[in-house]
């Protein structure tokens, strides 16, 4: 048996002990290439259990996510909200409180806009799969804070969701058990931008209760906690809004200076909230075709054009990927790579993406002075087998 014989069968052993889950769908004139670094206990889709849905990422074949298979996680449950007699409060330094109902909305001059993000604790442990892109539809969040009016004083402004439960709120050495509705906010000079949308419709359809029917706020560019489903009211206030959400659960904590060592007085500890996404790219699927192998990948961000997508194999030279011509600002970069000289066996694949700013998506080792394991957009190795 020759080295390359070996190799093949190796492969296939490996192949066969793999559940079939690993394998999604394909034409017959393709075939994906299995990836041995799943995780065992690794579930795509519905979690038992649980209302949490995973993207299985393997699973990508377009710039959209079906509904039925969008990521979904929330802090206090799914509520269900009737459509008919919704009505979103308009409240705070407005000129006139005001009620829209959802035909209201619909009434109102409509947005599609495509729109990729992910939670920011989507990492490899869940297979980078708390993340999905779609084309959304709704009204822009200008247009009516415009119509309601806004006050001269106002500078925050604060969204309220539907969802709410019990949250413990530590001050100083009191303990408060209270029951509080899920709340984020933006500054006035963001809510007044052309991006922010009340989102009604995914993927040319209504919201499903998982997405936040009937209407949710989305913030393109930014990470999925502050786009608010379910969306109940919007404040306009002056001072900066402190909620569980906003200034507590979701918030970094990076070592600038010094050497990063936690009892360095050189070191300075930053502290900053979530908003914007950082910059990542992860790749997705390996597929046999046209006499060779296709990388296929997606890239997250802010928005900020891109200068470069670049594959490495087996810690070799970084080669530049294509991007796909159906990207759009805000949705996710799909990327591809043509592989033309895999050999059988387990090989290594790892992508990073620069933006025109110069940002580069850095290592795992790079990001070690960052505490919180929120915004983990570092390099992800994956290990792929090729037959």
């Amino acid at each position: 048996m020759t080295r390359r014989d070996s190799l093949k069968a190796g492969a296939a052993g490996l192949l066969a002990m793999l559940p079939d889950w690993t394998m999604p769908a394909l034409a017959d004139d393709e075939a994906d290439m299995q990836f041995t670094d799943i995780p065992k206990n690794f579930k795509p889709g519905n979690n038992p259990g649980s209302e949490t849905r995973v993207f299985d990422i393997r699973k990508i074949d377009g710039p959209f996510v079906p509904k039925d298979q969008f990521f979904a996680l929330q802090h206090m449950g799914q509520p269900e909200v009737d459509g008919a007699s919704y009505r979103l409060k308009l409240t705070g330094m407005v000129s006139k409180a005001a009620e829209f109902s959802l035909d209201d909305l619909k009434k109102m001059h409509p947005v599609e806009l495509a729109a990729g993000y992910e939670c920011s604790g989507n990492s490899p442990r869940s297979v980078e799969g708390l993340c999905s892109c779609g084309l959304f539809k709704g009204v822009r969040l200008r247009d009516l804070l415009k119509q309601a009016g806004v006050g001269a004083k106002a500078r925050e402004v604060v969204f309220f969701g539907a969802d709410r439960g019990p949250q413990e709120i530590v001050f100083r050495t009191q303990t408060f058990k209270l029951n509080q509705q899920f709340g984020r906010s933006i500054t006035l000079e963001n809510a007044m931008k052309p991006e922010p949308l009340l989102a009604y419709a995914l993927n040319g359809e209504p919201l499903t209760r998982a997405q936040g029917f009937p209407v949710r706020l989305i913030m393109p560019g930014w990470y999925g906690v502050c786009n608010v489903k379910w969306l109940a009211e919007i404040h306009l206030q002056e001072d900066r809004f402190l909620g569980n959400y906003q200034a507590r659960w979701y918030r970094s904590l990076v070592g600038v200076n010094g050497t990063g060592e936690d009892n360095d007085p050189a070191t300075q500890w930053v502290e900053n909230e979530i908003t914007r996404i950082h910059l990542k790219s992860v790749i997705a699927r390996v597929r046999k075709k046209a006499g060779a192998y296709e990388v296929l990948g997606f890239v997250l961000n802010d928005g900020t054009p891109l200068k470069s997508v670049e594959v490495s194999v087996d810690n070799g030279p970084w080669r530049k990927a294509a991007l796909a011509s159906t990207n759009t600002q805000f949705s996710w970069k799909l990327f591809t790579y043509r592989w033309e000289d895999a050999t059988p066996g387990e090989h290594t694949l790892v992508s990073r993406v620069t933006d025109v700013e110069g940002n580069v998506q850095p290592t795992a080792e790079e990001l070690k002075r960052k505490k919180t394991f929120l915004q983990d957009n570092s390099q992800f190795p994956r290990k792929v087998m090729i037959a």
